[in-house]
Formats: structure tokens, C-alpha cells, sequence
């Protein structure tokens, strides 16, 4: 086995056949009992048909990335044992549903489950889990009812899948291949069981809750794949939570409402991928132009157009950077874990309010439908946000951002004097909210006054322009500087930004405990950048490799434009699939042949 104390499971079927529901059962089942749990989904844009998969990696430690090696696969399919088997480590293992056919080398490492003796076709799935279970060494009656549990709306579906369950233990049981040929691919115990309280979420949720724990009030979207889940946890959350949420008939429509939601002082998101948010880039300028805040959360997939829509890519850096006409300030974050999708959205909302203007969130397919086993997030330390004010209670926002919160005018400004796009040292001006006082707020699309009103005045177009301009500053006061791990002067650093974390740590700790000083430097946000708080890594270093979900290298040519270094060594994957430990391991050896074999020609 690759690692003792992980094994990596994969549930393999065509869409529709429920391998998403047995999923993330057994992974809420496994969570409870004290194991770390990461689950990745690799699924087709198709209702029905189609290959879908969802891996489970279980641990003992805490797990940052998915696995490439299959210990145990549930192939409800024949096509999933043809895609998959030729990733089975050494004596992992295959449960099939009926009689594929196999080659021979398989045959010793298979066994094969009568579906129609346990239950039938229809509970494929819940079969499968239970002869999983017992190999997993996991007790029949627990997760039975862990099943009952969760398809409780539906009383009679629930009672046949825990008989099925329970059915296909006892079978898997008194099977000699279970009792003797699975010892490998058991669970060692959960390190803490009834000790810490753990939950499976997924990025898009903690994106979710970290907007609601920010103070957001407002979601306007239209569905796309794979932002959507934001969305969705948002309307579930909506009347509990006092949101309204609202699908618009386009993305267009949808920012443009978020807009308008800001403005009279509900703070507000609008959560999209790449292609929805093309359609909403003139928003993006109108929030820059009316100095509202503004929230916009990109979930990438590889493109162009359509692309591969459930598929996860890193391509959007740039395009996110550059979106909307004109010159105005902006900072994009990209987190690189389920914490970070919690902590860094609640992080925009702020700076969103405190700059009044626009911030995204840049986030990707894999970590957006990625869950992992999470202790509950401390929110009792965090301040309570006023709704429209973007500060906390009784505080006002350190730094360069000193505008006054609306609940009060300005002590030397007579209410009939108020001027919404007030000039100022910081390019933020006193926000007032339509209807809450004796002030006319006033502001426009087209350049405009102080007071809001257009103009073609152009010596306050310049003034305008350096105004708006002069937020940056502020931007780059609360930036938050790159993540450093390993060797301080390291022979290797890695470099990445967003969903790479995870398998950039491990590759990082796999190199070091071969004796390979490394290092790694991973940037959670991509925008504004701050050299002093990175060049040093980057000097300190004997080489440093780029890696990213990309085919061009985006952030190494953003670190080349910022600061004069240029990062020429890179490791770029675009295939739709994951940056994992495994794959930049793999790179990396080969580079290594290749430059050993150059050196050894005469």
C-alpha cells in the first residue's frame, strides 16, 4: 500500500445509478466515527449515461488532496472497471456488481456481488456499500441505519435500503475472498472517535456560510455548473437566515439586481462560472463606476465557451483580473481550502464594503464540489457586520478605508450638502442608503460629479479617475501575503495558487522526507500583489517551478509583470482534471531523467 494509514476508495457508475448518494453516506458515516474524510466528484454534464465517479480518501491525518491509487472500487459498471482498474495499487481490490467480464489478471482480485439475491438492480448502490462495509471492517447495523437516516423523507426507500445494507454484509461475510483478501484495504480505527465534532462540507458551502456570517443579504443568480451549489446552500439557508435570493432570467440581470440590492444597502453576492460571468463583465464596470460593494464569486471550468462544464480548471486568472472596461482597483482571492472558502469570502465581504466596490472570490470545480471533514468553524469570535456598513460594530475600518458607516452624516456636511462621490485622501467617500435620512444620495453610470450627477466636465473626469484610483491603497494594506511552508532556502520551491495547496503541501512533505530540501509558497489571493511580501522566497531559492491548473502559466506571468522574475520552469495541467501529490511527483522525476540523461551525452 502507498500509505498504511490511508486508503482511497472509488464508486464508479454511469450518471443516475445513485454512486453520489451511496458516496457521501459512507462518507458522513465515516466522519462520525472519528476518520478524516476527503471526497472528490468527477462527473459528465449529462442527466442520465456518462461515466461519473466519486473518490473517498480516509485517513487517520488530516488530508489536503485527493489520491491517484485505488485501494477498494465499487464498480457498479462494467466501463468503470475498464477506466479504472489500471489505477488499483498493488493489492487493492475491485467489488463488482454482477458477472463483468474480467481479464485474467483481475479475476484473483475481484469479487463479484449477486444483485439480484440482494435486493435487486435498483439498490445497485446500497449493495455495493454494504459489501464495501464489511471489507472496510465497518459495523453492518450502524451504517444500516445511518441509511435509514438519511433517506428519511422517503420512508419506503429508506427501509429497503437498509435491508440492503444489512442483506449484503452478511452475505460479503461469509464470503472467503472478504474474510481473507481484505485485510489490506481495512481502516485502521478513527484517531478521535467521540472526541471532536467534525462535518463534511464542500467549498462552495463554506462559501456560502462565510457570505451569510459576513452579513450578506442578498443573492441574485442564474444556474452554472459548477458554481451553482452556492447558490443552492444560500436558498436553503435563505429564510432562516433572513437572505432573499432570487434566480434571474440571465447573468446579466442577476448582477445587475445584486447591484441595485448593494445600493440600497442589502450587502450582496452573485456567485457564477466563466461563461455566465463574460455576461456580467459591464456590471462588474457599473459596481466600479457607482462605488458599490460588491461580492462575485467565479467557480472555474475549462473553457473556452462551453468547454468541459464539470470539469475544473485555473484558466480565469487573468480574464477575472482584467474584466470590465476602464481602470478601477479590485482584489481577487483564491482559496485553497474548504477554511479558506470560509474565511476569505467573509474577508471580501468586508473589503467589499469597507472599498465599495467590487471583490471576487476565484475558486475552481474541484474545490467547489470537494467536501472534506472539517472541525465547525468558530463563528462566536467573529465581529457582527452591520448590514451595509462593511465594519464591525462600534468600530471603524482601520488603515486607509476611514469613510463613515451610512448611519450617519458626516459632521461638517449639511444633509442638503451631501455629496456621494465626495473627493477624498483615500477614494472612499461617506455612504448613505437611499431613504435612510435627509440626504438625496445621487449617483450615476456615466462620470459624474461629487454629487452624482453627470458630467463632461473633464478636469473631474481626471479627478474622478485618480479617486476611484486611490482605493488601492487601501486594497494593499489588508492584503493577505503568501502562504510559506518547508525549507526556508530550499534547492525546490514550488509555486501555486487556489485548489493546488493540498497536493503542493504533500508533494512538499513527500520531497522533504527524501531528503530534498523544499520548499512551497502559495498565494491565497492573486490581487493586488505585494512583491516585499514574496520576492525574498523566490531569490532564496536554487529553483523554483510554477504550478498550475492552466496552459499558459497565468500567475507566473502576473509574478514576472509585478516584479521582474520570471518563473521558467512550470508544471501546467489542463486536462480537466485535478493537480494531484502523485502527478506533480511524477513530473518532476521525469524532468529529472530528462536533465540526467542530457548530462551524461558527451
Amino acid at each position: 500500500m502507498s500509505n498504511p494509514t490511508t486508503r482511497n476508495l472509488v464508486i464508479g457508475g454511469a450518471a443516475g445509478q445513485g454512486l453520489g448518494s451511496a458516496g457521501h453516506l459512507l462518507a458522513r458515516h465515516l466522519v462520525r466515527l472519528g476518520h478524516q474524510v476527503l471526497v472528490t466528484q468527477s462527473y459528465q454534464s449529462r442527466i442520465r449515461g456518462g461515466h461519473n465517479s466519486i473518490a473517498l480518501r480516509v485517513s487517520q491525518r488530516t488530508l489536503s488532496a485527493p489520491q491517484e491509487r485505488i485501494d477498494l472500487l465499487l464498480a457498479l459498471d462494467q466501463e468503470t472497471i475498464a477506466l479504472h482498474a489500471g489505477d488499483l495499487a498493488p493489492e487493492g481490490r475491485i467489488l463488482a456488481a454482477g458477472s463483468p467480464s474480467l481479464p485474467d489478471e483481475l479475476r484473483s482480485r475481484t469479487l463479484r456481488v449477486p444483485i439480484s439475491d440482494l435486493g435487486g438492480k435498483p439498490l445497485t448502490n446500497f449493495i455495493l456499500l454494504g459489501v464495501a462495509a464489511s471489507c472496510l471492517g465497518l459495523e453492518a447495523s450502524a451504517l444500516a441505519s445511518a441509511a435509514q437516516a438519511a433517506l428519511q423523507k422517503r420512508p419506503e426507500l429508506a427501509q429497503k435500503a437498509a435491508g440492503a445494507v444489512r442483506a449484503a454484509q452478511a452475505w460479503a461475510n461469509e464470503q472467503a475472498g472478504v474474510r481473507d483478501g481484505m485485510g489490506s484495504v481495512r481502516l485502521p480505527a478513527g484517531t478521535e472517535q467521540g472526541q471532536t465534532r467534525r462535518v463534511l462540507m464542500s467549498g462552495n458551502q463554506a462559501i456560502a456560510l462565510g457570505a451569510i456570517s459576513a452579513g450578506i443579504r442578498f443573492c441574485a443568480f442564474y444556474p452554472m455548473t459548477p458554481a451553482t451549489s452556492v447558490n443552492q446552500t444560500l436558498v436553503s439557508l435563505s429564510e432562516r437566515c433572513g437572505l432573499v435570493v432570487e434566480q434571474a432570467e440571465d447573468e446579466i440581470a442577476a448582477i445587475n439586481m445584486a447591484i441595485g440590492a448593494s445600493f440600497a444597502g442589502a450587502p450582496a453576492l452573485v456567485a457564477t462560472s466563466g461563461g455566465g460571468f463574460a455576461l456580467m463583465t459591464e456590471g462588474v464596470s457599473l459596481a466600479a463606476m457607482t462605488e458599490t460593494p460588491l461580492v462575485v464569486v467565479v467557480a472555474q471550468r475549462p473553457g473556452p465557451a462551453t468547454g468541459l462544464p464539470t470539469r475544473t480548471e485555473q484558466a480565469d486568472l487573468e480574464f477575472v483580473l482584467h474584466a470590465g472596461h476602464g481602470e478601477f482597483p479590485r482584489a481577487v482571492f483564491a482559496p485553497g481550502s474548504v477554511e479558506a472558502c470560509f474565511h476569505l469570502t467573509r474577508r471580501a465581504c468586508l473589503l467589499a464594503e469597507q472599498s465599495q466596490g467590487p471583490v471576487f472570490v476565484l475558486t475552481d470545480q474541484f474545490l467547489a464540489d470537494a467536501h472534506r471533514a472539517i472541525e465547525p468553524f468558530a463563528t462566536e469570535a467573529l465581529p457582527e457586520l452591520r448590514p451595509g456598513s462593511g465594519v464591525p460594530e462600534g468600530a471603524h475600518p482601520a488603515g486607509s478605508f476611514t469613510a463613515a458607516p451610512p448611519s450617519a452624516p458626516p459632521a461638517e456636511t449639511a444633509p442638503g450638502d451631501y455629496r456621494r462621490h465626495a473627493f477624498s485622501g483615500t477614494g472612499v467617500s461617506p455612504r448613505r442608503l437611499p431613504g435612510g435620512g435627509p440626504e438625496l444620495v445621487v449617483t450615476d453610470s456615466d462620470e459624474h460629479t461629487e454629487a452624482g450627477h453627470l458630467t463632461e466636465d473633464l478636469t473631474v473626469r481626471r479627478q474622478m479617475v485618480a479617486k476611484r484610483l486611490r482605493k488601492e491603497r487601501g486594497l494593499r494594506e489588508r492584503i493577505v501575503p503568501p502562504e510559506r511552508y518547508g525549507d526556508a532556502r530550499p534547492e525546490l520551491l514550488l509555486v501555486g495558487w487556489g485548489s493546488t495547496r493540498g497536493a503542493i503541501l504533500e508533494a512538499t512533505d513527500r520531497l522533504r522526507a527524501a531528503g530534498r530540501p523544499t520548499g512551497a509558497l502559495l498565494f491565497a489571493q492573486v490581487w493586488p500583489l505585494e512583491p516585499e511580501s514574496f520576492a525574498d522566497a523566490l531569490s532564496a531559492a536554487a529553483a523554483v517551478i510554477a504550478i498550475e491548473g492552466n496552459a499558459t502559466g497565468q500567475l507566473a506571468r502576473l509574478i514576472r509583470r509585478e516584479t521582474g522574475c520570471e518563473i521558467v520552469r512550470r508544471l501546467q495541467r489542463f486536462d480537466g482534471l485535478p493537480i494531484t501529490r502523485d502527478y506533480i511527483l511524477r513530473a518532476l522525476g521525469a524532468e529529472q531523467a530528462r536533465s540526467g540523461a542530457t548530462k551524461e551525452k558527451p
